[in-house]
């Protein structure tokens, strides 16, 4: 990179943060639009929730993919590549005619739209060199905001347009952070091209799964996420079809609960220098425990939308505890090797949650117990995980 760019980092923070928004608007944004896409396309709300799980498995394969492309041609041509692909399947799936061409779309524009996002971690490596986690902890509010906001846009393009809008307002939001990328972020050349990428590769995805304390972290991320996946797989259909609520209802139920995840990492932020990461974990699996328990709970009983929401928002709160620790708890036994980690993560957290849609079809049954039922499996992989990794973690 060109090093003059770099001497003031937080000019590129915005540049960065908005590209990393791409994944959560693209996700949460038509989640209003569900309903209406199911009815417009002649097919099922379960067919559309699969959306989800498709966009989870192309962006999951777009990584694994992307990931060494950008060490190959460098990282703004990779980002190039990927806000073009995203804003053309963007537009294409404006005029889907059919669920078939709909969910095609979906896995294509996850799977490149990837190749923008992937790279910038080692983007704010090179502004931040040491001070990386700072860098990263900006950028990752981002990725909070953008949820919060996201429905809420649906809706208002809904309301007076139609779903098919919020599509083109994706593409166009890719147009515009192209252009910004032309302009500000600078060119990134691999020094030397490595014959051997592939194998070493494969050889640092080896070396991650090899140890044992690590494995157990990351399939304690993998079950927290999916259980936050089959949240975001069936969230408009519990408030919207289930329960009645309204657009503007979805909207702010869905910023509340986004909410409870910032209040989690604020709260995280300030005591794990004191507690450790470790302590934090198994704190965020026995209260995952709970909430989730609360969460199916609730459910079974049809206790209503409030009740509902308010066990939501602590389930939530608790998978943030979650994944932030066992991330953190990961990346820091491979410091050296922290991309391979970040990929190896990444790559199951949507691998799982490309899971999550199929497995909800086949578990509905007119009623969201499916989820319920999904959800309280999951906290329930979560804390055993953490059980299995007392005896390789010296307490």
């Amino acid at each position: 990179m060109n090093q003059h760019k770099l001497n003031n980092p937080l000019r590129l923070l915005p540049l960065l943060a908005s590209i990393v928004a791409i994944s959560p608007l693209a996700i949460d944004m038509y989640l209003p639009a569900m309903p209406t896409i199911a009815k417009e396309l002649s097919t099922t709300p379960t067919a559309v929730q699969n959306s989800l799980s498709i966009y989870m498995a192309g962006y999951a394969l777009g990584m694994l993919f992307f990931g060494p492309i950008a060490d190959r041609i460098g990282r703004r041509r990779v980002v190039i590549i990927g806000l073009l692909g995203f804003a053309f399947f963007s537009v294409a799936l404006a005029f889907a005619e059919s669920i078939e061409s709909f969910l095609t779309l979906r896995f294509f524009q996850a799977a490149i739209s990837s190749g923008a996002t992937v790279v910038v971690p080692g983007v704010i490596r090179d502004m931040y060199g040491k001070h990386t986690a700072k860098g990263l902890s900006y950028v990752s509010m981002i990725m909070m905001i953008a949820p919060m906001i996201a429905p809420s846009i649906g809706s208002f393009i809904l309301h007076f347009t139609g779903w098919r809008s919020i599509f083109l307002v994706l593409a166009a939001y890719a147009v515009l952070i192209l252009a910004l990328v032309l302009w500000k972020l600078p060119s990134s050349m691999p020094k030397k091209k490595n014959r051997q990428w592939l194998r070493e590769f494969a050889n640092n995805y080896r070396s991650v799964f090899a140890n044992k304390t690590v494995r157990l972290d990351i399939f304690t991320s993998m079950f927290a996420t999916f259980a936050f996946f089959c949240y975001l797989t069936s969230i408009s259909y519990l408030y919207i079809t289930h329960f009645g609520a309204s657009e503007k209802s979805f909207s702010i139920l869905f910023a509340i609960n986004v909410i409870g995840l910032f209040i989690s990492n604020i709260v995280n932020s300030r005591i794990v220098e004191r507690f450790g990461s470790r302590k934090l974990l198994r704190f965020g699996s026995v209260y995952a425990l709970f909430t989730g328990t609360a969460f199916f709970t609730v459910l079974q009983l049809d206790l209503g939308l409030y009740a509902t929401a308010a066990s939501i928002f602590l389930l939530l709160g608790s998978l943030a505890f979650i994944t932030t620790n066992s991330d953190a708890l990961v990346l820091n036994t491979f410091a050296e090797k922290s991309g391979t980690a970040t990929a190896v993560i990444g790559t199951l957290r949507f691998g799982s949650g490309a899971l999550a849609g199929p497995l909800l079809a086949l578990l509905f049954d007119g009623t969201p117990s499916n989820f319920a039922w999904l959800v309280l499996g999951s906290v329930v992989l979560v804390l055993l995980m953490q059980l299995l990794n007392r005896k390789a973690v010296n307490i």
